[in-house]
């Protein structure tokens, strides 16, 4: 198990679309677990692994970070297949270091998942889950939650990390 450096807003790998899990090998197990690795060094919640330079549609979340192995969860080739409600919330991102941000999401997402053994089955999520299921199946898809803001609050944002990472 490694920590792998996250890659940042601006790197062109954070805006394409993931290729889809085929079979599943020993290299996606270590994957799975560097990803895990990575956000527990991170402090992040999850992370999808185009934020460590990899198209590939998988992804991890731990809403515990690291304190109850239940609750770590691996999405493969995910879907979100309905939503309901909204709640609005603090955010950030392990691409966006130092940036948060409040954004609107839904309350409830149902996602629909692949098992390393091909088969399929539902998650459900609310609350926090729902809003990291959300955050990085966006990921997924080349979409970085900053997107969602309208451009002079996208120019304000940008700004604004460009001073955090040029230590002004």
């Amino acid at each position: 198990m490694a920590v792998r450096p996250v890659i940042t807003w601006g790197d062109p790998r954070l805006k394409q679309n993931s290729a889809d899990i085929g079979d599943w090998t020993p290299e996606l197990e270590t994957l799975v677990q560097d990803l895990f690795e990575t956000a527990l060094a991170e402090e992040g919640l999850g992370i999808a692994a185009p934020q460590v330079g990899i198209n590939l549609n998988l992804a991890v979340i731990d809403t515990s970070c690291g304190a109850d192995p239940a609750q770590k969860i691996v999405l493969i080739n995910p879907e979100i297949v309905r939503e309901e409600g909204s709640q609005v919330g603090n955010e950030g991102c392990l691409s966006i270091p130092g940036v948060h941000e409040v954004l609107e999401r839904p309350q409830h997402v149902w996602v629909k998942n692949r098992r390393p053994d091909g088969t399929w089955y539902e998650l459900e999520g609310e609350d926090l889950l729902a809003r990291a299921f959300c955050h990085e199946i966006d990921h997924l898809r080349g979409r970085l939650f900053v997107e969602y803001f309208g451009p002079v609050k996208r120019q304000i944002i940008q700004r604004k990390y460009q001073k955090i990472r040029s230590g002004k």
